[in-house]
């Protein structure tokens, strides 16, 4: 029978916070199976580092070792990842009970962390520095040690691809110079996963339907510091497409109309995201028709003997499903309006996947976020879904300075400012300097992205610029004024826009030896104008189209007060497509024309044609020219032209170095003077030529070469042609 039990060596644990733990209590039985599960119980608490029972007579004497209080918890020797980065790993902190198996819990956290960084190289030891009143100082001492890289990587079971094309559709990389500024051949596990799904995506485009990664192993060499890694695939036979269909159960919907959004041929290599595509278009298209509740299913019938995939597109009748609500978290920073207008659907709509998706990528085009995902949910019943929309918002703030060289501009460097989501509201606004040897500029701008809570976007510029075209008109010219705006969206791919502009001219230090034409144009023009443009745009990009078209119409009236009277007329476009992949063919066109309501077309309201729109030929160097003088006049018409394909150069693609060939076309011409000396002839222009194009980190370089191929005697011609530029 225990009469008392003692607790000696506790300092801040209270006596009877001990006793509290043991299974055993005073005036029980000496039960040492319990004493035994009561010591048990003490350790478990993690508030001890040492416990020993034993017994004296009747009583039970419990001495403990309490653990260690932190006072302090520091990282040493990190110099690739922060303090901060790794304070949010570790769950030791000041003031918590220090043990072991906390310390090694958080060095193996540690480690994770430089593992996921490419450094498994990296070693973490632990130092206690002991203080008074049983407080410890904690130290993790890191030698993070050289990126772990990765050395080789090869395939087996790889019949139809070899290995340097399957490396070339994986992001993991094998190490190599030039790639110091990627991470890319570093060894990362999460990479290796997306690696499978992208070897997956490759043979599915390819016509291997059956394929699949048995396995994927990466092996450390003995001296930690490379890694090889192997991928075991199972390649499968290659399918064409066999007989393609179009099926529906829905009444009065017009089955030949969806064929036609079909465009997968019979007899093609079968192609995953062709299929993919085609659910898309003919959910969207179904859509339009005014069925707002449709699924569509690809139903496959695979043939392993003739090797043939025939697909039936089956358009049924969906669930009437509403929408209950949306919610929008993770958003701390832009107002939950911002990203609510961006939605094709609202609360009480019928549930559209065509226009969720469609609101998922306007929500992705305002580029306010890192990543955006919209999930349909059950909702309070079963016609009911909840539209969960979760976002991670990134740095929409800006400051940019740059450095570089452009054949027009010659030397440049610029400096911007920019908040592309002002106080969360979606608004843009930014302030740019330019300075180079030939075109100095400074441009103030603000946009509404939604005017008068409509969908609208407005704004306004303020800009001063600064020219010196001595060298191919003998003048220099000065602009100062401000612009209003306006835009929206006619339909989803038609847009509208308006714009009033106010604008004071300056031509001025025109040469004494000028063309005549140059020295009456000289002097101060106010242009008050008014500016309408329409246009229509299904490329997938605006910055890197790969496939789609784009055409625009913009008019010009001056007159609205001022002193210039004029409408100008310019229509361009273009049309891009890829034949194959790392291929792309652009047929571009602009044409213009200018036509003066009073007097004669101003110098400055001419065209200028050459150099970036019809390369071969300077800026400036074709069209009405002062033979005399060699001074070129611009035209009140013009046109130009391009054909380019762009092409890989079997270069690694991480480099981003692309060529292309292209040939131009252009002309302009019918100046309104009757003086002497003057050649206009109108002709056509034509060149062709070469070039490449380095996606650098420093930012984008070009070089082009290009032959002027039909010319005029008096034309100034531009064989090689630079574009550079920087920002950092």
């Amino acid at each position: 029978m225990i009469s008392e039990i003692v607790v000696e060596g506790a300092q801040r644990v209270e006596p009877g916070t001990v006793r509290s733990y043991l299974l055993i209590k005073e005036g029980e039985p000496a039960d040492p199976v319990r004493i035994n599960r009561s010591l048990k119980s003490l350790f478990a608490t993690g508030l001890f580092a040492d416990v020993t029972m034993r017994q004296d007579g009747t009583r039970l004497i419990v001495n403990v070792v309490e653990n260690p209080i932190i006072n302090r918890v520091a990282f040493e020797g990190n110099k690739k990842v922060e303090n901060s980065t790794l304070e949010g790993e570790v769950t030791l902190r000041p003031r918590v009970i220090f043990t072991r198996a906390k310390v090694q819990a958080d060095l193996q956290r540690i480690l994770a962390v430089y593992r996921a960084t490419g450094r498994f190289g990296a070693t973490v030891e632990p130092k206690v520095i002991r203080l008074p009143q049983n407080r410890i100082d904690l130290a993790f001492e890191i030698n993070e040690g050289e990126p772990t890289k990765v050395e080789h990587i090869a395939f087996i079971g790889n019949e139809f691809f070899d290995d340097d094309d399957l490396r070339e559709n994986i992001q993991t990389k094998e190490s190599i110079w030039y790639r110091f500024l990627s991470t890319d051949d570093s060894y990362d596990p999460d990479r290796m996963t997306l690696d499978r799904e992208l070897l997956r995506r490759f043979y599915l485009r390819n016509g291997f339907a059956d394929f699949r990664v048995q396995s994927a192993v990466a092996e450390l060499t003995r001296d930690r510091k490379n890694f090889f890694i192997t991928f075991s695939v199972q390649e499968g036979k290659r399918y064409k497409f066999g007989k393609i269909d179009v099926v529906t159960t829905i009444r009065n919907l017009d089955v030949e109309a969806m064929k036609k959004e079909v465009d997968i041929d019979e007899g093609d290599w079968y192609d995953a995201s062709l299929v993919d595509e085609t659910i898309q278009k003919l959910t969207d298209a179904v859509g339009e028709q005014g069925f707002a509740f449709v699924e569509v299913r690809p139903r496959l019938d695979r043939d392993r003997d003739n090797k043939v995939i025939a697909i039936q597109f089956e358009i049924n009748e969906g669930p009437r499903v509403f929408v209950e609500r949306i919610n929008i978290v993770g958003n701390v920073r832009t107002k939950d309006e911002v990203i609510r207008r961006e939605f094709r659907l609202v609360e009480g709509d019928a549930f559209n996947s065509a226009k969720l998706r469609r609101s998922r990528q306007r929500i992705q085009n305002l580029d306010f976020f890192e990543n955006v995902e919209l999930e349909p949910t059950p909702g309070s019943s079963p016609d009911k879904a909840v539209i969960n929309v979760t976002v991670a918002e990134k740095s929409t703030g800006s400051i940019s300075i740059g450095a570089g060289f452009s054949t027009d501009q010659g030397a440049l460097a610029d400096f911007g400012l920019r908040e592309r989501n002002l106080l969360g509201t979606g608004r843009d606004l930014s302030l740019r300097f330019i300075i180079a040897a030939r075109r100095s500029e400074i441009d103030l701008k603000f946009t509404e992205p939604f005017f008068l809570n409509r969908d609208i976007t407005a704004g306004a510029d303020a800009f001063r610029v600064t020219e010196d075209l001595q060298d191919y008109g003998s003048f220099d010219k000065k602009r100062t004024g401000f612009r209003l705006r306006a835009g929206y969206h006619i339909t989803e791919l038609l847009t509208q826009n308006w714009a009033y502009e106010l604008r004071q001219e300056k031509i001025t230090d025109v040469d004494t030896s000028a063309s005549l034409v140059v020295q009456d144009a000289a002097g101060t023009f106010l242009f008050s104008s008014v500016e309408h443009g329409i246009m229509y745009d299904t490329r997938d990009s605006r910055l890197t189209p790969t496939k789609g078209y784009f055409a625009r119409l913009a008019t010009n009236f001056a007159g609205l007060g001022g002193d210039v009277y004029s409408v100008k007329n310019i229509l361009s476009g273009a049309y891009h497509w890829t034949p194959r992949e790392g291929f792309l063919v652009t047929l571009g066109g602009r044409t213009g024309y200018v036509v003066a309501i009073q007097d004669d077309v101003l110098l400055s309201e001419r065209f200028f044609v050459g150099g970036r729109d019809l390369r071969g030929f300077a800026p400036g160097g074709v069209g009405p020219r002062d033979v005399s003088t060699d001074d070129s006049l611009g035209g009140e018409w013009m046109y130009s032209g391009t054909l380019e394909l762009g092409f890989p150069l079997g270069l690694p693609s991480e480099l981003g170095v692309s060529g292309r060939v292209f040939t131009d076309v252009g002309s302009a011409g019918a100046i309104a003077t009757n003086r002497s000396g003057i050649e206009d002839t109108g002709s056509l222009r034509a060149a062709a030529g070469f070039g490449i194009t380095w996606k650098s980190p420093f930012g984008p370089l070009g070089l082009d070469f290009g032959i002027p191929i039909v010319k005029e005697s008096f034309d100034e011609t531009e064989i090689v042609r630079i574009n550079f530029g920087t920002r950092f």
